[in-house]
């Protein structure tokens, strides 16, 4: 057997390259290679590791024949194409919790570099100025901290921040009522958190729900001189809002680890002697970086000479025996969990998951870990199919399991029932003869339903017209639809439309749906 060959992209600790060679794999070290320079040394190699710098592109994936496994020393994977490397079957491994502790602290650190100016007042006195008055300060203790997001890092912050004897509230849609009183904070939308909050710090992910949510509506109605941490992803915090509020004085000071653009060399933001920055260092710790540095190594080997597989973002824990018929099945429970995932806007206490007929007699943990993978992954980044029933233990949501032999009108039948704060609903799919996943129940109302990459979720009141208004609306927007799905649980009741389109949906689209008096609820969906 050939020995396996790791490329060592970016820095890593030395100690890396020795776990490679104690499990008899050939590590090679090249740093800071160009994109032309990647794709002329890539195809020899096994596997690859990285941690932000290294670009890992659909072209260079397809100069890598031989690539199985891409590391990132890390939990971001923006500079993974992950879908890419899917295609090609390569499995992306990332450290998601590694860096907890670092970037939590990074995170108070900035809090108290505002609190006390204290970056200004370095500047200042290095300059021959002693300017005791001018940096007047403010205590962290008694004051509210606002967390923005509770998972692993924000829940490191609020532990530090009771520390401190500060106030703290959260605004997390999928924090329940349980875990916020395990954390000792309080719940609160995100209006309120704004409105009460002295501090702010920011710990989501970056996608279609969180990018700009703080932007110029929000900082309004945030309390006056309130100050903002971010060092989770550039994006979230509307840059150009926030310089206007920072002149206003409706924001008294901002700390910023990361940036819509990096580098960023050059940036609006820095002319505000009240805003403190940093490169996108919050993960930038010696312990950091050895835990993930070696955290990669020992994975990428694992996998590189047994097949083990931890925190892969696109690969399930399967055996070669059970992939094949299990495929198919992943495809639909993935699909499941996303759709509740994406419908979810409150805090989720329970998944219960049943598996009927055909479906009852499978290995059914790798299919429980897609449909929790895909319903948190509205929630966090970070979360993956090894790591997902840790995450939802995290978050003290219930997961149960029920199988059973027969199911009434199908062969096999799998249904995930969500508990949120507003109540339980259910979605249900099955596998039609060719394979292909079919939901054919979305809380209670039968459906036949095939998921494109583009849905809209309509739920209505049953009633004539609105199918005549949904599409009039669709059409003056020239939106396509592919396929439209109906549903009903009775004559005048609640009812479903699923409509699969061929492009985004604009927000102004979803707000003239909702508009729609028979309408309760709207939301675009990908898949």
């Amino acid at each position: 057997m050939t020995q396996p060959r790791v490329l060592v992209a970016d820095k890593l600790s030395p100690r890396a390259a020795d776990i490679f060679a104690e499990r008899g794999i050939e590590a090679v070290v090249q740093t800071g290679l160009t994109p032309d320079q990647l794709k002329e040394t890539i195809a020899d190699f096994d596997g690859l590791a990285v941690r932000s710098a290294t670009k890992v592109t659909a072209d260079i994936l397809e100069h890598a024949p031989r690539l199985k496994v891409v590391g990132r020393a890390g939990i971001g994977v923006d500079n993974i194409d992950v879908p890419a490397a899917t295609a090609k079957g390569v499995v992306v491994m990332n450290t998601p919790f590694g860096n907890s502790v670092t970037t939590a602290e990074h995170a108070v650190a900035m809090m108290f570099s505002l609190a006390r100016q204290i970056p200004a007042a370095d500047r200042s006195t290095r300059a021959g100025k002693w300017e005791k008055s001018r940096f007047m300060g403010v205590e962290v203790t008694g004051k509210v901290l606002g967390i923005i997001g509770t998972g692993n890092i924000g829940s490191i912050v609020a532990s530090r921040a009771l520390g401190l004897r500060m106030r703290v509230i959260a605004y997390d849609p999928f924090l329940s009522p349980e875990r916020a009183e395990d954390l000792g904070i309080d719940k609160v939308d995100l209006d309120q958190l704004l409105a009460r909050s002295d501090f702010v710090t920011i710990h989501t992910p970056l996608n279609d729900h969180t990018r700009n949510l703080i932007d110029a509506k929000a900082l309004a109605g945030a309390k006056k001189g309130i100050r903002i941490i971010n060092c989770a992803r550039g994006g979230i915090v509307d840059e150009a809002a926030l310089a206007d509020a920072l002149r206003s004085g409706q924001v008294a000071g901002a700390a910023l680890d990361v940036f819509v653009e990096e580098p960023a060399r050059e940036h609006p933001l820095f002319d505000f002697e009240e805003v403190v920055v940093t490169p996108h260092v919050g993960a930038s710790t010696g312990e950091a970086q050895e835990n993930v540095a070696l955290q990669v190594a020992e994975q990428m080997a694992d996998y590189l000479t047994t097949g083990a597989v931890v925190n892969a973002l696109n690969m399930a824990s399967v055996s070669a025996e059970e992939a094949p018929k299990l495929r198919p099945y992943m495809q639909l429970c993935t699909q499941l969990g996303s759709f509740a995932g994406q419908l979810t806007r409150t805090g989720l206490t329970g998944a219960h998951v049943t598996f009927a007929g055909d479906a009852a007699e499978l290995n059914t943990r790798p299919l429980v870990a897609s449909i929790l993978e895909a319903l948190l992954r509205p929630m966090t980044d970070s979360v993956n199919m090894v790591n997902a029933p840790l995450v939802a233990r995290e978050r003290d949501i219930d997961v149960q399991v029920t199988t059973r032999e027969r199911v009434d009108g199908y062969t096999t039948l799998v249904t995930l029932a969500v508990d949120t704060e507003n109540g339980t609903r259910t979605v249900s799919g099955t596998l039609v003869q060719d394979g292909a996943a079919r939901i054919v129940g979305i809380r209670g109302i039968r459906m036949d339903a095939e998921l494109g990459p583009r849905m809209l979720f309509v739920r209505n009141n049953d009633a004539p017209g609105l199918i005549g208004k949904l599409g009039t609306i669709l059409g003056d927007a020239r939106l396509n639809i592919a396929n439209f799905h109906l549903g009903r649980e009775k004559a005048g009741g609640e009812a479903i439309a699923l409509l699969e389109v061929d492009q985004d949906v604009p927000a102004e689209v979803v707000r003239d749906i909702q508009a729609i008096p028979q309408v309760i609820q709207v939301q675009p969906m990908r898949f």
